[in-house]
């Protein structure tokens, strides 16, 4: 089969589209899917380029991943032939992601796609979606009234978190890099919308909230900004990141504002291969596949690139500002 494989980490140029052995079913549970799309991550190119480890190569990037159920095992009784699925799974810890033509996995991994969305846009959901729904519902709790902000607004995990939290009718604040991107959060339901190279958020938001702050803050971005958040941030909110914090913040204000802090990384149940945690975020997938249906969640699609043209999605996630998934066809 085609797939975009790589033998060594490096800059994007190392993405290229090879022949490698179709996987086999191996296992009575396993379901072999003819892919059909594939969604292009952040996590995709810190492993190409090195920063996270890859365990072994030729490695196959891509977590996410949707198409059409090929061959079942003789044990399967969630999906039959035909079927329309889509899942998070491979890409790291040395399983096969789905940069490719075709990917074996358990059937317990897998959910039936939203039947109102192109496989195209159901490629895109999984790690944004799973990544919102634990931040904002298992690690905050977010519940109606709540005041939150959510930075990088437009980006992958931000525009699904607008609209999850809309969706538990809090009040969103949200930041953004241009007025033209203040536009698309706007329509996934954001009330607060800064531009946060014009406008002084941090008083901004003190105004709105009668200078308490917000019950929670959901941080896409990391670095610099995570004391930014801190400083917006009420007494005893709860703060959740998506980053890891370097060694220059100064977490002095967090622990008098006696603020709780949660680390998102919805790649733990892969990493760890624990099994019973990813029927957890499959479950998840299959609550999103029903908002998604009842028209309460929608993705955004910025680009789709044939999955020849890899190394070009890296390139532009890694050149930052992307509004929205990038997502690879595969036909």
């Amino acid at each position: 089969m085609k797939a975009i494989s790589i033998k060594s980490i490096g800059k994007p140029d190392v993405l290229n589209i090879n022949d490698i052995p179709k996987p086999k079913i191996m296992e009575n549970d396993e379901v072999l899917v003819k892919l059909k799309a594939a969604g292009v991550n952040p996590i995709d190119t810190k492993l190409r380029s090195g920063a996270y480890p890859i365990d072994n190569f030729p490695a196959v990037l891509g977590c996410d991943g949707a198409g059409i159920v090929e061959e079942i095992g003789s044990k399967v009784d969630k999906v039959k032939k035909g079927d329309s699925v889509f899942f998070f799974h491979g890409g790291i810890g040395g399983v096969q992601g789905n940069y490719a033509q075709y990917k074996v996995l358990n059937q317990d991994f897998i959910a039936h796609k939203p039947k109102s969305i192109s496989f195209i846009e159901a490629a895109a959901v999984p790690l944004v979606s799973i990544t919102a729904w634990e931040a904002l519902f298992m690690h905050a709790n977010i519940k109606k009234d709540d005041k939150l902000f959510i930075n990088a607004g437009a980006g992958g995990v931000g525009h699904i978190a607008i609209q999850l939290a809309k969706y538990r009718q809090a009040i969103v604040h949200t930041s953004v890099s241009s007025d033209k991107k203040k536009k698309v959060v706007k329509n996934f339901g954001a009330d607060h919308i800064f531009n946060y190279k014009t406008e002084d958020i941090k008083s901004r938001i003190l105004k709105l909230t009668n200078n308490e702050g917000v019950d929670v803050a959901l941080d896409n971005v990391g670095n610099h900004e995570i004391e930014d958040i801190i400083s917006i941030t009420k007494n005893y909110g709860h703060m959740v990141t998506l980053l890891q914090p370097n060694n220059k913040i100064d977490w002095s204000l967090a622990r008098f504002k006696n603020l709780s802090l949660s680390f998102e990384v919805m790649l733990t149940p892969q990493l760890y291969n624990l099994k019973n945690k990813q029927i957890e975020q499959t479950r998840i997938l299959e609550k999103i596949t029903n908002l998604i249906d009842a028209d309460n969640l929608k993705i955004h699609i910025s680009e789709v690139m044939q999955l020849e043209d890899a190394a070009i999605a890296h390139k532009m996630i890694e050149d930052g500002h992307t509004t929205g998934k990038i997502v690879l066809n595969i036909e």
